[in-house]
């Protein structure tokens, strides 16, 4: 099977208790490298500068697409104290070029503007199973170059699932953690998941399926997010069955956080993840909305 891929690659400076760590990531490293431990086989729409070890993805077995930019890649600070994290934006690459693929499914995950409205408008005319994580699409920054989200009024339309968290979901609509899930769905999502740190609500038609991550010590949370995505994704897409592809989705989060390791390291082997949905699965909560 085949996952389609559109996110740029990103070179991060990952500080956490004032210690640094200079790390290759971006959605499209986590997301990419997730789906190949699912067997996947990934098309991946980015931009990256000659700063960027792209034989990472080659050793890896990712095809990557046009993807090589006169400019820098895009690049982050990130700091990070327990669950929270700050970014600041040190460089922009450009963006992404995408050209029809035949692939099961795509997973849209921007990470700053690198995809715009007709890149969005193509890749749903040509995707069979759409997921979007539009934490990229809702950053802005300031003239520090600190990252910060801001309200916009996104497609959603033709999308079969999303995952925000509440600060992202208040971007894009209001109200209650349920009303802004109900409010994603009415825009055209049939999966609508809610992450709220620990806390993982998926609604599925009336219906709110939740999960909760042991509460462990956190350490890097970087790729957290696109870990999570890419499981949700490849679990979706190979078992049509979203209680699976929850619990996956969960498994493989909490099987990065308890690595402790930093950057692309935590990503987890699908033998750990696979443990852990089936600890999930027993424990999924339901309840109507």
């Amino acid at each position: 099977m085949k996952l389609a891929i559109a996110a740029h690659c990103a070179v991060d400076t990952i500080t956490i208790n004032d210690t640094n760590y200079e790390q290759i990531g971006g959605s499209a490293c986590y997301c990419g490298i997730t789906a190949r431990q699912f067997k996947f086989d990934v098309d991946l729409f980015t931009k990256f500068g000659s700063d960027f070890p792209k034989q990472y993805l080659s050793e890896n077995k990712i095809n990557f697409i046009n993807s090589e930019s006169q400019k820098n890649t895009t690049k982050f600070a990130i700091s990070i104290s327990g669950a929270d994290r700050t970014l600041k934006l040190e460089n922009e690459c450009d963006p992404i070029d995408y050209s029809n693929v035949d692939a099961d499914g795509h997973l849209v995950s921007p990470i700053y503007h690198e995809i715009n409205n007709e890149t969005l408008k193509n890749i749903k005319k040509d995707s069979n199973f759409l997921f979007i994580d539009p934490q990229g699409f809702l950053r802005q920054k300031d003239s520090q170059n600190n990252v910060f989200l801001e309200d916009n009024n996104l497609d959603l339309s033709n999308v079969n699932a999303i995952k925000v968290n509440p600060e992202e979901a208040q971007r894009i609509v209001h109200g209650t953690h349920d009303e802004m899930m109900i409010a994603l769905q009415k825009k055209g999502v049939e999966y609508v998941i809610l992450t709220n740190k620990t806390e993982v609500s998926l609604l599925v038609k009336d219906k709110v399926y939740s999960i909760s991550l042991p509460n462990k010590q956190i350490h890097d949370t970087t790729g957290i997010g696109d870990i999570f995505c890419s499981a949700f994704c490849c679990t979706m897409l190979k078992e049509k069955d979203f209680l699976w592809a929850l619990c996956f989705a969960g498994g493989a989060a909490q099987a990065a956080l308890d690595s402790k390791n930093v950057g692309l390291q935590k990503i987890p082997k699908k033998g750990t993840v696979q443990n852990n949905a089936s600890y999930f699965y027993n424990l999924v909560k339901f309840r109507d909305l």
